[in-house]
């Protein structure tokens, strides 16, 4: 029988969907004292938040900025580990989305939240110039 997180053991966000990104943590994502990367999960956060550019925009999509970012814990080897993204706000040719990153020790059900970061993407078009974005579709409303 498992027992609901406590409000000193966080959980992984359940009003965000699923993760946009979920993956393990390997030997070749660590830095030289053995914790992953902090350059691996800016990576995948970009990733992350770039799936969901590219979902609201309908095309193609460039990172413009990467700030506030914030590492809280570290992330260990064999950590499952989840990338969160949602649109905070969009501008005429922009978007900006919200990015959580939580870890899953392997061998047990315990999550942290490990890194958070916000990220501002600007819709491309063919030309390689900023384009207006489409009107929003269900399930891609921006969370104000």
């Amino acid at each position: 029988m498992t027992s609901e997180p406590t409000s000193a053991e966080p959980a992984q966000p359940t009003d965000r969907g699923p993760p946009v990104i979920r993956t393990v943590a390997m030997p070749t994502d660590t830095n030289p004292a053995g914790d992953i990367f902090g350059g691996w999960l800016m990576a995948h956060m970009d990733m992350a938040a770039g799936n969901v550019a590219a979902r609201r925009a309908r095309g193609r999509c460039a990172t413009i900025s990467a700030e506030a970012m914030t590492f809280h814990r570290p992330v260990f080897v064999g950590d499952e580990v989840s990338f969160y993204a949602w649109i905070v706000k969009t501008g005429r040719t922009s978007m900006g989305i919200q990015v959580e990153v939580w870890r899953r020790e392997r061998e047990g059900e315990d999550t942290t939240k490990v890194t958070e970061g916000f990220f501002t993407f600007v819709a491309i078009g063919p030309d390689r110039r900023p384009r207006p974005l489409p009107e929003a579709r269900g399930g891609l409303s921006e969370k104000h």
